[in-house]
């Protein structure tokens, strides 16, 4: 299923405190789109859901770093209780596209506005092992400050973020091996201390596979280390 598509998007009129920033959305645009063919499929598969890659710019250790937003889901869930995921969802028939899943999902979700989102692009699916089709939509956040995160308690533990370069750096990070279906892969473990709010997380195996693909076209790098994907993601190798 072709499923690509880069979103043009206008930042003009921006204020001087957010020219850094804009800057940084247009080096993001252009590496998207030399990644993707434009083409935006509104009409999406039956088991299909959609996340949202939420970046944002900001300075830490004296340099300016791409920040993605990640949850742990809560603990109460009857599916993947207490894992480190991306803001998203099933769609729902009144949803549009991909980007109106991933936008309706981040709010109840995160009470992420999605006025405060700029679109850059929607990457091809992953498949999860039981057929359901994952969109990685991929937004940027100019006003962080603006963003005051709220979690859903019936679905979500914690808020935090994370930058988005660890997925492409063999620092903190493990793989382990599985079968399926007679094809060996490896699925990806990264440790994160947050700081800010003194808890260990893990983001691993689909999550932690767009992390990488994302990270891969934004810094325009392979990652440090072997990733041999499962074949059902239907990711290239």
């Amino acid at each position: 299923m072709k499923h690509s598509s880069t979103v043009k998007v206008s930042v003009s009129n921006m204020s001087s405190s957010t020219t850094t920033d804009s800057a940084e959305l247009q080096n993001l645009i252009q590496r998207f789109q030399n990644n993707n063919k434009p083409h935006l499929l509104p009409h999406m598969a039956a088991k299909s859901s959609a996340v949202l890659v939420c970046l944002y710019q900001e300075q830490r250790e004296d340099k300016d770093e791409l920040r993605v937003i990640l949850t742990k889901r809560s603990s109460t869930l009857s599916s993947h209780p207490g894992e480190v995921a991306l803001p998203g969802g099933k769609r729902d028939e009144e949803d549009s596209n991909d980007i109106a899943t991933a936008l309706r999902e981040a709010r109840e979700e995160i009470d992420l506005d999605p006025s405060l989102v700029t679109i850059i692009s929607v990457l091809e699916p992953f498949v999860n092992k039981k057929g359901m089709s994952v969109v990685p939509v991929i937004g940027f956040l100019l006003d962080k400050k603006a963003f005051r995160p709220l979690p859903n308690p019936a679905e979500v533990d914690e808020i935090f973020d994370v930058p988005l370069e660890m997925f492409l750096q063999d620092k903190n990070r493990r793989a382990e091996e599985r079968e399926y279906e007679g094809h060996k892969y490896l699925l990806q473990y990264f440790d994160y201390y947050s700081e800010d709010k003194e808890i260990s997380f893990i983001i691993w195996a689909l999550t932690a596979g767009i992390l990488i693909r994302v990270a891969s076209i934004v810094y325009q790098r392979l990652p440090e280390f072997q990733e041999r994907k499962p074949r059902f993601w239907n990711q290239p190798n």
